[in-house]
Protein backbone atom coordinates (compact mmCIF):
# COMPACT_ATOMS: atom_id res chain seq x y z
CA UNK A 1 0.00 0.00 0.00
CA UNK A 2 1.32 3.49 -0.71
CA UNK A 3 -1.14 5.55 0.96
CA UNK A 4 -2.34 5.24 4.79
CA UNK A 5 -5.46 6.95 3.54
CA UNK A 6 -6.14 3.63 1.08
CA UNK A 7 -6.31 2.10 4.18
CA UNK A 8 -8.63 4.03 5.90
CA UNK A 9 -11.08 4.39 3.27
CA UNK A 10 -11.40 0.42 3.30
CA UNK A 11 -11.58 0.40 7.15
CA UNK A 12 -14.31 3.30 6.80
CA UNK A 13 -16.66 1.47 4.41
CA UNK A 14 -16.17 -1.93 5.82
CA UNK A 15 -17.19 -0.47 9.33
CA UNK A 16 -20.25 1.52 7.68
CA UNK A 17 -21.39 -0.84 5.15
CA UNK A 18 -22.29 1.97 3.02
CA UNK A 19 -20.15 4.49 1.13
CA UNK A 20 -22.31 7.75 2.38
CA UNK A 21 -21.32 6.50 5.83
CA UNK A 22 -17.93 5.85 4.89
CA UNK A 23 -17.65 9.68 3.18
CA UNK A 24 -19.43 11.18 7.07
CA UNK A 25 -16.45 9.50 8.66
CA UNK A 26 -13.73 10.57 6.60
CA UNK A 27 -14.97 13.98 6.53
CA UNK A 28 -15.42 13.67 2.56
CA UNK A 29 -17.63 13.62 -0.63
CA UNK A 30 -19.57 9.98 -1.53
CA UNK A 31 -18.22 10.93 -4.94
CA UNK A 32 -14.64 11.31 -3.92
CA UNK A 33 -14.94 7.67 -1.94
CA UNK A 34 -16.90 6.09 -5.01
CA UNK A 35 -14.07 7.52 -7.15
CA UNK A 36 -10.98 6.23 -4.84
CA UNK A 37 -12.56 3.04 -4.01
CA UNK A 38 -13.21 1.82 -7.61
CA UNK A 39 -9.37 3.06 -8.33
CA UNK A 40 -7.85 1.09 -5.63
CA UNK A 41 -9.48 -2.26 -6.75
CA UNK A 42 -8.50 -1.26 -10.28
CA UNK A 43 -5.05 -0.56 -9.39
CA UNK A 44 -4.55 -3.68 -6.94
CA UNK A 45 -6.87 -5.67 -9.61
CA UNK A 46 -8.79 -7.36 -6.88
CA UNK A 47 -12.67 -6.78 -5.68
CA UNK A 48 -12.71 -5.27 -2.14
CA UNK A 49 -16.73 -5.02 -1.54
CA UNK A 50 -19.66 -6.54 -3.44
CA UNK A 51 -22.41 -3.99 -4.38
CA UNK A 52 -25.29 -4.91 -3.16
CA UNK A 53 -28.97 -3.85 -3.69
CA UNK A 54 -30.29 -1.17 -1.86
CA UNK A 55 -26.70 0.76 -1.78
CA UNK A 56 -24.93 -1.07 0.65
CA UNK A 57 -21.67 -2.81 0.22
CA UNK A 58 -20.22 -6.21 1.68
CA UNK A 59 -16.49 -6.94 2.27
CA UNK A 60 -14.73 -9.46 0.05
CA UNK A 61 -11.99 -11.63 1.87
CA UNK A 62 -9.63 -9.66 0.33
CA UNK A 63 -11.24 -6.26 1.74
CA UNK A 64 -11.43 -8.22 4.84
CA UNK A 65 -7.73 -8.81 5.06
CA UNK A 66 -7.10 -5.45 3.92
CA UNK A 67 -9.43 -3.83 6.86
CA UNK A 68 -7.79 -6.12 9.38
CA UNK A 69 -4.43 -4.63 8.47
CA UNK A 70 -5.40 -0.92 8.91
CA UNK A 71 -7.18 -1.67 11.76
CA UNK A 72 -3.76 -2.94 13.43
CA UNK A 73 -1.97 0.55 11.88
CA UNK A 74 -4.81 2.62 13.43
CA UNK A 75 -4.80 0.94 16.95
CA UNK A 76 -0.98 1.70 16.47
CA UNK A 77 -1.38 5.52 15.60
CA UNK A 78 -4.06 5.92 18.56
CA UNK A 79 -1.65 4.23 20.89
CA UNK A 80 1.26 6.62 19.50
CA UNK A 81 -1.39 9.59 20.03
CA UNK A 82 -2.83 8.47 23.20
CA UNK A 83 0.71 8.09 24.80
CA UNK A 84 1.96 11.52 23.78
CA UNK A 85 -1.21 13.34 24.78
CA UNK A 86 -0.39 11.38 28.38
CA UNK A 87 2.71 13.34 28.97
CA UNK A 88 0.86 17.01 27.97
CA UNK A 89 1.41 19.04 31.11
CA UNK A 90 -0.34 22.21 29.95
CA UNK A 91 -3.37 23.48 31.28
CA UNK A 92 -4.66 24.23 27.95
CA UNK A 93 -5.70 22.79 24.32
CA UNK A 94 -8.93 20.94 24.03
CA UNK A 95 -10.73 18.06 26.23
CA UNK A 96 -13.60 16.47 24.70
CA UNK A 97 -15.92 15.17 26.85
CA UNK A 98 -18.86 12.79 26.25
CA UNK A 99 -22.05 12.82 28.39
CA UNK A 100 -26.02 11.46 28.31
CA UNK A 101 -28.31 14.39 27.52
CA UNK A 102 -29.80 14.29 30.93
CA UNK A 103 -26.67 14.88 32.30
CA UNK A 104 -25.86 17.85 30.29
CA UNK A 105 -29.79 19.36 30.44
CA UNK A 106 -29.53 18.75 34.65
CA UNK A 107 -26.35 18.75 36.61
CA UNK A 108 -22.98 18.93 34.52
CA UNK A 109 -23.25 22.35 33.14
CA UNK A 110 -22.97 24.74 35.76
CA UNK A 111 -19.82 22.48 36.80
CA UNK A 112 -18.63 22.65 33.16
CA UNK A 113 -18.87 26.79 34.16
CA UNK A 114 -17.05 26.11 37.51
CA UNK A 115 -14.71 24.57 35.19
CA UNK A 116 -14.10 27.08 33.09
CA UNK A 117 -13.39 30.04 35.87
CA UNK A 118 -10.12 27.68 37.14
CA UNK A 119 -8.99 26.76 33.99
CA UNK A 120 -10.35 29.65 30.59
CA UNK A 121 -7.25 28.13 28.52
CA UNK A 122 -8.75 24.34 28.03
CA UNK A 123 -11.30 24.39 25.87
CA UNK A 124 -14.12 21.76 26.31
CA UNK A 125 -16.08 20.06 23.38
CA UNK A 126 -19.16 18.46 25.14
CA UNK A 127 -20.11 15.71 22.71
CA UNK A 128 -23.86 14.76 24.23
CA UNK A 129 -24.34 11.36 22.99
CA UNK A 130 -26.35 8.33 24.93
CA UNK A 131 -23.75 6.09 22.94
CA UNK A 132 -20.22 4.70 24.74
CA UNK A 133 -18.45 6.14 22.16
CA UNK A 134 -14.82 4.74 22.38
CA UNK A 135 -12.02 6.28 24.42
CA UNK A 136 -9.56 4.30 23.10
CA UNK A 137 -10.41 5.69 19.83
CA UNK A 138 -10.06 8.96 21.13
CA UNK A 139 -14.05 9.95 20.12
CA UNK A 140 -13.11 11.40 23.66
CA UNK A 141 -10.98 12.01 26.22
CA UNK A 142 -13.52 11.73 29.28
CA UNK A 143 -16.67 10.05 29.71
CA UNK A 144 -19.29 10.63 32.20
CA UNK A 145 -21.08 7.08 31.63
CA UNK A 146 -24.43 5.27 33.45
CA UNK A 147 -22.16 2.05 34.27
CA UNK A 148 -19.12 0.59 35.67
CA UNK A 149 -16.31 0.56 32.56
CA UNK A 150 -15.59 -3.39 31.78
CA UNK A 151 -12.14 -2.27 29.32
CA UNK A 152 -9.19 -3.38 30.77
CA UNK A 153 -7.74 -0.17 29.25
CA UNK A 154 -10.12 2.60 30.92
CA UNK A 155 -9.51 4.19 33.83
CA UNK A 156 -12.11 6.14 36.29
CA UNK A 157 -14.12 6.46 39.64
CA UNK A 158 -17.59 6.03 40.96
CA UNK A 159 -19.46 9.77 40.97
CA UNK A 160 -22.91 8.51 42.97
CA UNK A 161 -25.06 5.91 42.51
CA UNK A 162 -28.50 6.77 40.23
CA UNK A 163 -31.79 6.31 41.27
CA UNK A 164 -34.99 6.40 39.38
CA UNK A 165 -38.66 7.62 40.29
CA UNK A 166 -42.13 8.28 38.52
CA UNK A 167 -42.99 12.04 37.95
CA UNK A 168 -46.16 13.56 37.15
CA UNK A 169 -47.41 17.18 37.10
CA UNK A 170 -49.60 18.20 39.95
CA UNK A 171 -52.61 18.32 38.14
CA UNK A 172 -52.37 14.35 36.71
CA UNK A 173 -50.36 13.46 40.20
CA UNK A 174 -53.92 14.59 41.64
CA UNK A 175 -55.79 12.32 39.42
CA UNK A 176 -53.91 9.74 39.39
CA UNK A 177 -54.39 10.15 43.47
CA UNK A 178 -51.02 10.19 44.62
CA UNK A 179 -48.46 10.01 45.56
CA UNK A 180 -48.73 6.34 45.48
CA UNK A 181 -47.20 3.80 47.78
CA UNK A 182 -46.49 1.17 45.07
CA UNK A 183 -45.22 0.89 42.33
CA UNK A 184 -47.54 -1.29 40.27
CA UNK A 185 -50.26 1.55 41.05
CA UNK A 186 -48.34 3.52 39.06
CA UNK A 187 -47.70 1.96 35.91
CA UNK A 188 -51.47 1.20 35.45
CA UNK A 189 -52.22 5.23 34.72
CA UNK A 190 -51.25 7.28 31.47
CA UNK A 191 -47.63 7.07 30.93
CA UNK A 192 -44.67 8.47 28.95
CA UNK A 193 -42.44 5.98 27.46
CA UNK A 194 -39.60 5.05 24.92
CA UNK A 195 -40.43 3.65 21.42
CA UNK A 196 -41.76 0.38 21.53
CA UNK A 197 -39.27 -2.46 21.00
CA UNK A 198 -36.26 -0.61 22.23
CA UNK A 199 -33.54 -2.47 23.57
CA UNK A 200 -30.72 -2.22 25.90
CA UNK A 201 -32.31 0.59 28.15
CA UNK A 202 -33.13 -0.45 32.08
CA UNK A 203 -35.95 1.81 32.18
CA UNK A 204 -37.52 1.02 29.49
CA UNK A 205 -37.09 -2.69 29.89
CA UNK A 206 -38.53 -1.82 33.27
CA UNK A 207 -41.42 -0.27 32.25
CA UNK A 208 -42.18 -2.88 29.33
CA UNK A 209 -42.72 -5.47 32.36
CA UNK A 210 -44.67 -3.78 34.82
CA UNK A 211 -47.16 -1.66 32.67
CA UNK A 212 -49.55 -2.97 29.98
CA UNK A 213 -49.33 -1.69 26.64
CA UNK A 214 -52.75 0.43 26.38
CA UNK A 215 -51.34 2.19 29.39
CA UNK A 216 -48.68 4.54 27.46
CA UNK A 217 -50.08 7.49 25.84
CA UNK A 218 -47.28 8.88 24.58
CA UNK A 219 -43.72 8.08 23.30
CA UNK A 220 -40.32 9.53 22.72
CA UNK A 221 -36.35 8.45 22.64
CA UNK A 222 -35.63 11.26 24.88
CA UNK A 223 -35.76 11.41 28.06
CA UNK A 224 -35.55 14.99 28.24
CA UNK A 225 -38.94 15.60 26.27
CA UNK A 226 -40.50 12.40 28.48
CA UNK A 227 -39.80 15.51 31.02
CA UNK A 228 -41.26 18.33 28.97
CA UNK A 229 -43.92 16.18 28.22
CA UNK A 230 -44.50 15.32 31.86
CA UNK A 231 -44.69 19.03 33.04
CA UNK A 232 -47.12 19.43 29.92
CA UNK A 233 -49.41 16.94 31.87
CA UNK A 234 -49.54 14.23 29.59
CA UNK A 235 -48.94 11.89 31.76
CA UNK A 236 -46.33 9.80 34.01
CA UNK A 237 -42.63 9.66 33.48
CA UNK A 238 -39.76 7.19 34.58
CA UNK A 239 -36.96 9.51 35.13
CA UNK A 240 -33.31 9.55 36.83
CA UNK A 241 -34.42 11.33 40.54
CA UNK A 242 -30.93 13.92 39.64
CA UNK A 243 -33.75 14.99 36.31
CA UNK A 244 -37.40 15.09 38.02
CA UNK A 245 -36.64 15.79 41.57
CA UNK A 246 -34.84 19.33 40.08
CA UNK A 247 -38.04 20.49 38.44
CA UNK A 248 -40.30 21.99 40.45
CA UNK A 249 -43.21 21.48 38.13
CA UNK A 250 -42.87 18.01 38.46
CA UNK A 251 -43.97 16.00 41.63
CA UNK A 252 -43.31 12.51 42.67
CA UNK A 253 -45.84 9.55 41.87
CA UNK A 254 -44.11 7.26 44.62
CA UNK A 255 -42.41 7.93 47.53
CA UNK A 256 -39.29 6.56 47.27
CA UNK A 257 -36.58 5.31 44.39
CA UNK A 258 -37.68 2.42 42.73
CA UNK A 259 -35.01 0.25 44.19
CA UNK A 260 -34.24 -2.21 40.96
CA UNK A 261 -33.31 0.19 38.98
CA UNK A 262 -30.75 1.63 41.19
CA UNK A 263 -27.39 2.48 38.43
CA UNK A 264 -24.55 4.33 38.87
CA UNK A 265 -22.31 7.14 37.59
CA UNK A 266 -18.70 7.27 36.65
CA UNK A 267 -16.43 9.27 35.45
CA UNK A 268 -14.00 7.44 33.20
CA UNK A 269 -10.81 7.77 30.97
CA UNK A 270 -8.56 6.55 29.09
CA UNK A 271 -4.89 4.51 31.31
CA UNK A 272 -2.88 6.45 28.79
CA UNK A 273 -4.51 9.88 29.05
CA UNK A 274 -5.07 9.49 33.25
CA UNK A 275 -1.63 11.67 33.71
CA UNK A 276 -2.58 14.57 31.23
CA UNK A 277 -3.13 17.88 33.12
CA UNK A 278 -6.20 18.93 31.00
CA UNK A 279 -7.98 15.31 32.40
CA UNK A 280 -6.33 15.37 35.86
CA UNK A 281 -7.81 19.46 36.46
CA UNK A 282 -11.04 17.76 34.70
CA UNK A 283 -11.31 14.97 37.25
CA UNK A 284 -10.72 17.34 40.20
CA UNK A 285 -12.78 20.28 39.48
CA UNK A 286 -15.88 18.24 37.78
CA UNK A 287 -15.82 15.16 39.41
CA UNK A 288 -15.22 16.36 42.64
CA UNK A 289 -18.29 18.61 41.89
CA UNK A 290 -20.54 15.82 41.24
CA UNK A 291 -19.44 13.47 43.63
CA UNK A 292 -20.44 16.47 45.89
CA UNK A 293 -24.11 16.34 44.64
CA UNK A 294 -24.66 12.65 45.37
CA UNK A 295 -27.57 13.24 47.55
CA UNK A 296 -29.64 14.72 44.65
CA UNK A 297 -28.49 11.76 42.24
CA UNK A 298 -29.13 9.47 44.63
CA UNK A 299 -32.94 10.77 45.11
CA UNK A 300 -32.44 11.38 49.17
CA UNK A 301 -34.94 14.72 49.23
CA UNK A 302 -33.50 16.78 52.61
Amino acid sequence: MEDWNELRLVLAVHRTGSLTAAASVLSIDHSTVFRRLNALEKRLGVRLFERLPGGSYQVTQAGERMAAAAERMEDETLALDRDIAGRDHQLSGKLRVTSSETLAYSMLTRHLAAFRQVHPGIVVELLIDNRVLSLSRREADIALRPVRPREGDLWGRKLADVGWMLYASPMVLEAIGGPLTRAPDAVRNPLIGWEEHVAGIAAADWLGRHAPAAAFVYRTSSLVNQLVAAKAGIGVALLPCYLGDSDLELARALADPIAELAGELWIVTHTDLKGTARVRAFFDIVGEGLIRERAVFEGKLT
